[in-house]
């Protein structure tokens, strides 16, 4: 009996040991006959690694648990042999591991947060972990043993583990759509784990069978048809039913997410009232839930696109107009698609102090590095897209996660959770890994999806696009950064030492003269000890760049301490125009002009209109003509010849529209006579000999043209061709 005990309070193998059902019920009876008897002190005493219950402590949970028990209604008082000892085993194999006392050494350095406090939310997103083992991938310590993942994110400090739960996430068949095949099984099994080390639990139920966010909010296959109202009774029943599951498997439930970044929607419905109205019940579900078993659990909704912050403020006066009833309002913030540090403070405060609701960061991450674990493609690359500050580093991945909680925790915000930093790859980058990704659903989707998602998951599944945003590397093994969560308080220190060098590049004009920067910064761990130092760059390499023609080449240089650095050189044609397809907020470099009363044109945020990015000038009149341009003037252009063009698109215009590009230089003007000819049929009329003598010109776009007719303009680009 105390062999048993001792493995299960001291967190042993025994976990992952399949034993027999016979060993498994008498192992379980003899464990409830210990607490009765409270003969398990012996065995808890002095557990190695972790803080364990004592048996005084146990007997008063116990006793606690009991009391509570009896105030519940009458179908839940009688608890079977098998249950009473399923939770006698939960509370018995509970470990948890004290936060530092003072700051640490480390292989990383983190500034401390002073006014932190213990209970911040240190929370990690670990749904694919079961996909994970099942696949073949072990986790390892930091000892390099293998170790149960849940045991190694509690030692770095985790206090909060998310769970996302899918309805039915598998096709007719059983076969798993993937992301972690997550359904409440998956969501039990996952939150015992956390729980037995002393861990809270935030199950995040999407109410789809499969991922839902902006991009779509399926229903459940099971809920087709219904009503809105059926739904949302359809919903207030699974949520009860699951939430019933989870606390009776003795999963430490502490919040319930109702719904994923449910911006434009929830469950196949889209319409406000109705949305609230799911919302409403399955905030009902939970409260419920709570009461019955005595638990405060916090109710959270989610939503994401925070750099909207209008957008935010009109989702939570809706909740507040309708009456829903929630704790926690929760926001998704990556920091390279979603903003600024600031602006997600802005939003937390509004959220606290006009709605009075708390708030979390339910979602967050970023790269330590730019390679692909799987073969499959990252989402975030690590190369184009970093954050100016942050490298694809493991120093640089802690530095971020510190930094969003320093500034969270200064806007009053409860804790952040890091998205999937488990999620580690299945297989070998050189492999092919897909039989993996199919069976297990270790992917992020696998083909079995396509029915019920065609138009994503259908088209793109595969494996996963996450790994190098993990807190493990490829193998399994924690990152140095995934200590950050323990050292938020009182921080951590190093040797100093150089996190990175931004990358530096030039970009020359053909027939222009290569300049290369002086000295280079030098970002390191400890960000206060950044510095400029002085750069020399190999002369006979950048003697041998051509700039007579467009090219790319690399300089290497070296620092004073013999750092080697490399200057990436493009030469090329440089575009003149400033904001050239208005993708920029800032359009006041542009001057537009037009006849009549009614402004017919505007900058038009719609992809499929613009010929680069996103935005173009728009125009359009329902029952005027227009008579318009847009033009934009220079006055210190390097003397030359210049060419000048222009792409548009756009239709139902009359014959005798006119339409011109031109270019004033030296009072004179030259222009491009043109007609649109359908939508996307872009058209690229051209000025091809511009001369500039005194560095002045002005260009632009100038239309006359019928009511009714419409198109875009996007792309204007001026190159110097020539001395």
């Amino acid at each position: 009996v105390l062999k048993f005990l001792s493995e299960e309070a001291c967190g042993g193998n025994t976990f992952y040991k399949k034993e027999e059902k016979n060993m498994r019920q008498s192992r379980k009876r003899l464990l409830a006959l210990c607490i009765s008897a409270s003969l398990c002190s012996a065995a808890l005493a002095g557990c190695g690694r972790g803080n364990t219950e004592t048996a005084a402590e146990t007997q008063k949970s116990t006793e606690t648990q009991e009391t509570a028990e009896t105030q519940k209604p009458a179908e839940k008082q009688e608890t079977t042999e098998a249950q009473a000892a399923e939770k006698a085993e939960a509370v018995m194999g509970v470990t948890t591991f004290p936060l530092p006392e003072g700051p640490e050494e480390s292989e990383i350095y983190v500034e401390p947060i002073g006014d932190i406090s213990d209970d911040f939310i240190r929370g990690m997103d670990a749904s694919a972990v079961l996909a994970e083992e099942n696949s073949g991938v072990t986790y390892y310590n930091y000892e390099g043993e293998e170790q149960d993942v849940f045991m190694t994110l509690a030692q770095a400090g985790v206090n909060y583990i998310r769970l996302r739960v899918w309805n039915d996430p598998y096709d007719e068949s059983g076969n798993g759509y993937g992301g972690g095949n997550n359904d409440l099984a998956t969501g039990i099994a996952l939150g015992k784990r956390a729980t037995r080390y002393g861990m809270k639990v935030s199950i995040d139920f999407h109410y789809s069978d499969f991922w839902a966010d902006p991009k779509r909010q399926n229903a459940p296959k099971a809920w087709k048809g219904m009503s809105g109202e059926e739904k949302a009774e359809a919903l207030y029943e699974f949520t009860k039913e699951s939430l019933t599951e989870l606390l009776d498997a003795g999963v430490d439930v502490g919040m319930v997410q109702i719904g994923n970044e449910i911006n434009n929607g929830m469950s196949g419905e889209t319409e406000v009232s109705k949305v609230m109205n799911l919302l409403s019940k399955g905030s009902s579900a939970v409260r419920e839930i709570s009461e019955t078993y005595g638990k405060d659990i916090q109710v959270v909704v989610h939503y994401t696109n925070i750099e909207d912050n209008d957008g935010i403020d009109t989702i939570a006066s809706n909740l507040e107009e309708y009456g829903v009833d929630y704790d926690i309002f929760g926001l998704s913030y990556y920091p390279f698609w979603d903003g600024t540090n600031e602006n997600m403070q802005t939003v937390a405060k509004n959220i606290q102090e006009n709605y009075g609701k708390k708030v979390i960061i339910a979602e967050t991450s970023y790269c330590y590095t730019s390679e692909d674990g799987d073969g499959f493609g990252n989402s975030f690359d690590g190369i184009e897209d970093l954050v100016e500050g942050y490298a694809a580093t493991v120093q640089s991945q802690a530095t971020m996660i510190r930094d969003i909680c320093a500034a969270a925790n200064e806007a009053g915000v409860q804790g952040v959770f890091y998205w999937e930093g488990t999620w580690v790859p299945v297989g070998d980058a050189t492999a092919d890994n897909s039989a993996l990704w199919e069976k297990y659903g270790s992917g992020w989707a696998s083909s079995y999806s396509a029915d019920y998602d065609p138009d994503d998951a259908g088209l793109y599944y595969g494996g996963c696009s996450w790994d190098n945003q993990a807190m493990f590397d490829f193998d399994g093994h924690p990152l140095a950064s995934l200590n950050v969560w323990k050292y938020l308080k009182y921080g951590s220190t190093a040797p100093l030492a150089v996190d990175y060098i931004p990358e530096l590049s030039v970009t020359c004009d053909v027939g222009g003269e290569i300049e290369l920067p002086e000295t280079v910064a030098v970002i390191y761990n400890d960000r206060s000890a950044n510095r400029q130092a002085a750069v020399t760059w190999d002369a006979a390499q950048i003697d041998a760049i051509d700039t007579t023609a467009a090219g790319t080449y690399e300089v290497p240089g070296s620092l004073e301490d013999g750092t080697e650095v490399t200057c990436h050189i493009e030469v090329e044609m440089v575009n003149y125009v400033q904001n050239p397809s208005f993708e920029d907020a800032d359009t006041s470099m542009w001057n537009l002009a037009y006849e009549g009363s009614a402004n017919p044109t505007d900058f038009q945020n719609k992809t499929d209109d613009a010929y680069t990015g996103d935005v173009a000038f728009h125009f359009w009149s329902a029952d005027s003509d227009m008579d318009f341009s847009i033009e934009q003037e220079f006055t210190d252009l390097e003397p030359g010849t210049y060419r000048l063009s222009v792409y548009a698109q756009g239709g139902d215009m009359s014959e005798d529209s006119e339409l011109e590009l031109y270019a004033v230089a030296d009072g004179q003007e030259q222009n491009a006579s043109f007609m649109v000819a359908g939508w996307a049929n872009w058209q690229k009329p051209t000025i091809s000999k511009i001369t500039v003598t005194d560095g002045t010109l002005t260009i632009g776009v100038r239309m006359k043209c019928n009511a009714a007719s419409w198109g875009t303009v996007d792309e204007f680009i001026l190159n110097r061709i020539s001395d």
